[in-house]
């Protein structure tokens, strides 16, 4: 690096240092919202219903049979969609009650005061953690925490099979987040499972109809296909497969 660019980083540095504290504050702000944003991608996967969502889209692609239709891009456009749908409420929440007083300096309406940036992210962190816990099989948290945090384990986990809210209050947040994404996979693939079973009995049908006229060349995938097509169209196969995604998601969201 020249000599030059390390003078001016550091005058810049120097700058944001020696000015006032409203300055540095705004700084800091900055660079807390960059971070956030650089990691909204992950935080996207691991604390929201989107992996459900896009396992289960992909899987109805797959059991019909087109190969790269509906594209990639509608996929994900949907599945975030449908994901701003059922986390809109508790998003709102967090802005409404953590962030923008935060941000704007006006009272906190759960502690009576202007809240510190530690208050409020911790509000927001107990938000997303009780929407995850409503959602995480009780073997796959224990699975977690005895690898992150074996100590809350020896001494607060009794084998009664209860799960307490202190024991989950004690977990830490990387702790959860890795099992609530290995229950939703679960509860993803069960779903994909069931997606799958209408269209395999249609390439069976197809299939066995081919063998007994003695078209063996012809695969039938490629007969299947259009009757896949046309079943999944009149019974709405969109409009019910995202209705069980959202119903599935968002009852239990709602407690």
């Amino acid at each position: 690096m020249a000599t030059g660019d390390i003078a001016s980083e550091t005058g810049i540095v120097e700058k944001i240092l020696s000015g006032s504290p409203e300055n540095v504050g705004i700084s800091l702000r900055l660079i807390l919202i960059m971070t956030v944003l650089s990691i909204a991608p992950a935080l996207l996967l691991l604390t929201t219903c989107f992996t459900r969502i896009i396992v289960v889209l992909g899987f109805v692609r797959r059991a019909i049979g087109t190969q790269e239709s509906p594209p990639n891009q509608v996929l994900i456009g949907l599945s975030l969609m449908l994901t701003i749908a059922v986390m809109g409420p508790i998003w709102g929440d967090i802005y409404s009650n953590a962030i923008r007083p935060y941000a704007d300096q006006v009272p906190m309406a759960s502690i009576g005061r202007v809240p510190t940036g530690e208050e409020a992210f911790q509000y927001a962190e107990n938000k997303v953690r009780e929407f995850m816990y409503r959602f995480i099989d009780e073997s796959d948290l224990l699975l977690m925490a005895r690898v992150g945090a074996p100590a809350v384990v020896e001494n607060q986990y009794t084998d009664d099979g209860f799960i307490t809210s202190e024991f989950l209050n004690s977990l830490p947040t990387t702790v959860i987040m890795p099992a609530f994404v290995l229950s939703e996979l679960r509860r993803a693939f069960e779903m994909g499972f069931m997606i799958y079973l209408p269209f395999v009995v249609i390439d069976l049908v197809v299939s066995a109809i081919l063998v007994s006229m003695g078209m063996l060349m012809l695969p039938p995938v490629i007969v299947s296909l259009p009757f896949k097509v046309l079943v999944f169209v009149l019974v709405d196969g969109w409009g019910l497969v995202v209705e069980q995604l959202m119903v599935s998601t968002m009852i239990t969201a709602a407690g």
